[in-house]
């Protein structure tokens, strides 16, 4: 039998971005990234995103917030990036070896020049600035995710463990470019599993 369908006005699927905003954040990602946000400047962005900059400016109003929507977007990739960690596995002891594990993946293979928070904040010393502002949001996160973890994992003094490992993944990340992954990330990997160790119960 065919049902009817209420009077209710219908919802409507979230708006995607547009290819050309993708293409923006995609390349100023990129750049800001790789050769630091100031050195970077607009006209570079509009022409490897191959834009206009009408474009630009009605999808951002301006370089600074299309810096912000490239901090966002690190932000939710690292988000994105504990949420696979999580799903993968059941054990909530387990869920710290893999988040550890993910921090070393990243310092491996993606974020081989260091920290982009960490980078952008030398960038703006003004703590508060906007820019500022969320990278402070975005380390109360981290550091209240891995206090999250570690309370699951049943280890003690949680909010120690979450500052160890944000600390050590902080030296990690400027390590790992200054003097190279493979010296780096099992030092990390070593040093963060003691630190664990050391707050599992007896």
């Amino acid at each position: 039998m065919k049902t009817t369908t209420s009077s209710s006005a219908p919802t409507t699927a979230p708006k995607r971005p547009s290819a050309a905003r993708t293409r923006l954040i995609d390349t100023a990602t990129r750049l800001f990234y790789e050769e630091g946000i100031h050195a970077v400047g607009v006209d570079r962005i509009i022409d490897e995103a191959a834009v206009t900059r009408a474009t630009l400016y009605n999808q951002f109003g301006g370089k600074e917030n299309l810096v912000l929507a490239y901090l966002r977007n690190e932000d939710e990739m690292l988000r994105a990036m504990f949420a696979d960690a999580g799903e993968a596995v059941t054990d909530p002891a387990q869920l710290v070896d893999a988040v550890i594990d993910g921090i070393a993946a990243d310092i491996r293979l993606r974020h081989t020049r260091g920290c982009p928070f960490i980078n952008a904040a030398a960038e703006y010393p003004d703590v508060d600035g906007a820019v500022r502002l969320l990278i402070d949001e975005h380390r109360e996160w981290f550091r209240s995710t891995l206090q999250a973890v570690a309370e699951q994992a049943g280890l003690e003094s949680p909010v120690d463990v979450a500052a160890s490992l944000v600390l050590l993944r902080d030296a990690a990340l400027v390590g790992g470019y200054l003097d190279g992954d493979e010296r780096v990330t099992p030092a990390f990997e070593r040093t963060a599993r003691s630190v664990v160790a050391a707050h599992r119960p007896l």
